[in-house]
């Protein structure tokens, strides 16, 4: 079985485990701005349907 030459030190794991939570955070923050700016309706680059386009479909 594959072993690892030499130990990881704590400052490389905590440097991996930082970018990681880095990078969620980050995507959190744009999801929730995304939908706040589609809840406004100030949205300009994310296309979905409207209770209008909808009730256009149905006749």
């Amino acid at each position: 079985m594959a072993v690892p030459k030499k130990k990881t030190s704590k400052s490389k794991r905590d440097k991996r485990k930082a970018t990681w939570k880095r990078k969620a955070a980050l995507q959190a923050q744009r999801a929730l701005s995304l939908g706040k700016s589609v809840l406004t309706g100030r949205s300009n680059s994310f296309y979905y349907p409207t209770d209008e386009d909808e009730e256009d479909d149905e006749e």
